[in-house]
């Protein structure tokens, strides 16, 4: 079992930027599928980026402005955000395998 736990959540004006990260159990190199979804108020989860054997996909709505990385060093995935705008407003949540989960960090922007 993968235990993940995620920080740098926060509040941030439209406009700014925000990183969160993802600490993994296991390394993150031995994982084939890492990434990050959100669940704002009344809305179904969403994926946002993940990382697929190596590889980065973004959603329509956050390419070009969230960047997805891993550091094998620390086994923690990492997502940029920049340019934030009040719609991706969410509790974040980390994977892994899409299976395991962690427990959530809060990402707020006001506008």
């Amino acid at each position: 079992q993968v235990q993940l736990v995620e920080s740098g959540g926060g509040s941030v004006q439209a406009g700014g930027s925000l990183r969160v990260s993802c600490t993994a159990s296991e390394r993150i190199s031995a994982i084939n599928v890492m990434g990050w979804s959100r669940q704002a108020p009344g809305k179904q989860r969403e994926m946002v980026a993940l990382i697929i054997n190596g590889a980065a996909v973004y959603a329509n709505s956050v390419k070009d402005r969230f960047s997805i990385s891993g550091d094998n060093a620390d086994n923690t995935v990492y997502l940029q955000m920049n340019n934030l705008k009040p719609e991706d407003t969410a509790v974040y949540y980390c994977t892994a395998k899409m299976i395991y989960w962690g427990q959530g960090t809060q990402v707020t922007v006001s506008s």
